[in-house]
């Protein structure tokens, strides 16, 4: 993934997460449970927090174009979120119980892409300091 594409799918996800969160609270929290609103809310938080990281990645990636370590690390952090908060949103509304066995699956993308993403930025040679 190019810097731009990572800036731009950021931004989307960011646009989203805002609309998400706003939808929640005005139209689902007086409908859902409050466990079921819990779990809407974690994702819809769990997707701004990646979203910034996302944004920061593409400057990462920015610093060398030709180096596609970064590119790689944005694109597993977008299935990352695309199963761990994509599953808790289609759980929101209605999917079958099974589509929860996802969640953890995504939790463990995100968790060794970021640990990944720390282990690139040691060894990047663009980035000093």
């Amino acid at each position: 993934m190019s810097a731009r594409a990572i800036w731009v799918a950021a931004a989307l996800s960011i646009a989203l997460a805002t609309a998400l969160g706003a939808f929640g609270t005005h139209a689902l929290r007086p409908i859902l449970t409050t466990e079921r609103f819990a779990s809407f809310d974690i994702a819809v938080t769990y997707q701004f927090f990646h979203s910034l990281g996302l944004l920061g990645i593409g400057c990462l990636q920015s610093q060398d174009p030709t180096h596609r370590t970064f590119g790689r690390i944005g694109t597993a952090l977008l299935f990352g979120m695309l199963l761990f908060c994509g599953s808790i949103y289609a759980l929101t509304f209605g999917a079958p119980k099974g589509v929860a066995m996802l969640a953890p699956i995504g939790g463990g993308v995100l968790i060794l892409t970021w640990i990944l993403a720390a282990i690139s930025i040691w060894r990047s040679r663009v980035l000093t300091g």
